[in-house]
C-alpha cells in the first residue's frame, strides 16, 4: 500500500520505506531522489525521526536506527509465529546442515521472518526482513497455492519477472506447480531466483488446515543440494508447526496480510 504523500506521516513512512535490506547509510542527496520529496521535507522529516529513534543521523547520511529494531520485534504475530516455529527451524537446520527459512507473504512477496545457516551455508540473497517474488521462490509457491483465488489471479494473469533464466514465466506451467504443491505439500525451486540454488519448502497451515500462515524451506547450493531427499524432513518441520498453531487457535497471521 503506497503511502500518502499529502500528510506528514505518508512522508515519514515515505522516508523509511526507502531503505532497502542492502542499505548501510543513505545521504540526505538519496533520501531525496528516492522519495521524490522535496529536499526541506525530507530534511525536516528525517530530523523528527532522528529525535524518536527511528533513524540514525550519521557523517555521510541516516541509516534505520535501532528504534525500528525494537518495533519490529512488537510485532505480535510474527513474533508469536516466530517463536513457536523455531525449535523446529533448529532441528531442521541440525538434520540438514543447511540454509533453513521462515517465511509469510505480504502482497505479492515472501518476506523473511527468520534465516538459520552454518558456516557452509550458501550463497543467498535472503534475509531476514528481505523480501523476494512469490512465484520464483519454493517459500512464495508454497504461500501461494494456499493464497486466496484473488491473489493468486493478479499473479497469474500479470507479469512474472523473469529473474535468473530459470524463472518460471509461464502462466499455465505455474498454476500446474501451485496444483502440485496442495497435492504433495511441498515446493520446489530449482535456480529461479538465484542462479546456483535449490530449495524445497512446504506451508504452516492454520487452524482451517487450508491457509498458508507462513512456509518452511531448505536452501543449498546445486553442486551439492538434493532438494527431494529433505523433502520429508521439511514437511515434517512445516507440519509441526502447523499442529502448535492450530492448538493455540492460530497466530493471527494473515497469508496476504
Amino acid at each position: 500500500m503506497a503511502a500518502d504523500l499529502d500528510t506528514v506521516l505518508g512522508k515519514a513512512v515515505t522516508i523509511l520505506r526507502s531503505f532497502t535490506p542492502e542499505d548501510q547509510v543513505l545521504s540526505l542527496a538519496e533520501l531525496v531522489r528516492r522519495t521524490g520529496l522535496p529536499k526541506a521535507s525530507v530534511h525536516r522529516i528525517a530530523a523528527d525521526l532522528v529525535g524518536y529513534q527511528l533513524l540514525d543521523k550519521l557523517r555521510g547520511g541516516y541509516r534505520l536506527s535501532g528504534g525500528m529494531f525494537e518495533l519490529g520485534l512488537r510485532a505480535s504475530a510474527e513474533r508469536t509465529l516466530l517463536e513457536v516455529a523455531m525449535p523446529f527451524l533448529q532441528d531442521l537446520y541440525e538434520r540438514t546442515h543447511e540454509t533453513v527459512h521462515l517465511g509469510t507473504s505480504d502482497g505479492q512477496a515472501v518476506v523473511y521472518i527468520a534465516k538459520i545457516g552454518g558456516h557452509r551455508q550458501a550463497a543467498s540473497p535472503s534475509r531476514a526482513g528481505g523480501r523476494m517474488p512469490l512465484h520464483c521462490t519454493a517459500i512464495g509457491k508454497a504461500l501461494l497455492a494456499h493464497a486466496d483465488p484473488e491473489l493468486q489471479h493478479s499473479i497469474l494473469t500479470g507479469t512474472l519477472e523473469r529473474r535468473t533464466p530459470y524463472t518460471i514465466i509461464a502462466p499455465g506451467l505455474l498454476r500446474r506447480q501451485l496444483d502440485a504443491v496442495l497435492e504433495t505439500g511441498t515446493a520446489f525451486e530449482r535456480e529461479e531466483s538465484t542462479p546456483g540454488l535449490l530449495c524445497v519448502a512446504s506451508p504452516v497451515l492454520d487452524v482451517d488446515g487450508r491457509t498458508a500462515v507462513a512456509a518452511i524451506s531448505v536452501t543449498g547450493p546445486v553442486t551439492r543440494f538434493r532438494p527431494d531427499l529433505h523433502a520429508t524432513a521439511v514437511r515434517a518441520a512445516a507440519q509441526g508447526v502447523s499442529s502448535l498453531v492450530a492448538r493455540r487457535g492460530g497466530t493471527q497471521v494473515s497469508s496476504t496480510r
